[in-house]
């Protein structure tokens, strides 16, 4: 039985690492890369000094808490650092791309509203009243409503 805690304890922290960093691409977010780091670098030390005596379960425990400590402190740093949003992209903000652009009205404006194709979409504009085919310039968006100005 011995023979077996031993075994486990030099070759569990791997197996339990591997098993956290195979379970992080399956769940979202990032919080268990630094739990199997932690288990990794754990399991690396009680192979090369475990068997020495001074670094029996107890100590690896506090180890892999420390490790993991010091892992999450630097990952959130780290994550901290870089930007969750990016301006110049334009994914979810397809209307945002358009602000600038120019095309004609395929229905006239009236009451505020009417619509204008540009490439392969037809939107809905809001504007001042103008007749179908007027060249507009799309100056805002609304959600998905373009803002549009006669275009000069």
């Amino acid at each position: 039985m011995d023979a077996l805690i031993e075994t486990f304890l030099t070759y569990g922290w791997w197996i339990a690492g591997l098993v956290l960093l195979m379970l992080e691409v399956v769940a979202p977010g990032v919080y268990l890369v630094f739990f199997g780091v932690a288990a990794l670098v754990v399991g690396t030390n009680a192979f090369f000094v475990g068997g020495s005596g001074w670094f029996d379960w107890p100590q690896q425990v506090i180890a892999f808490i420390v490790v993991s400590t010091v892992c999450i402190y630097l990952g959130r740093r780290w994550y901290g650092t870089a930007s969750d949003t990016d301006d110049a992209s334009p994914l979810n903000r397809r209307t945002s791309r358009l602000i600038g652009r120019e095309a004609r009205l395929s229905e006239a404006i009236v009451a505020g509203r009417g619509r204008v194709a540009i490439e392969d979409s037809w939107w809905s504009v809001s504007g001042p009243e103008l007749p179908a085919g007027a060249r507009v310039r799309v100056t805002g968006a609304d959600g998905a409503v373009l803002e549009v100005e006669p275009a000069e």
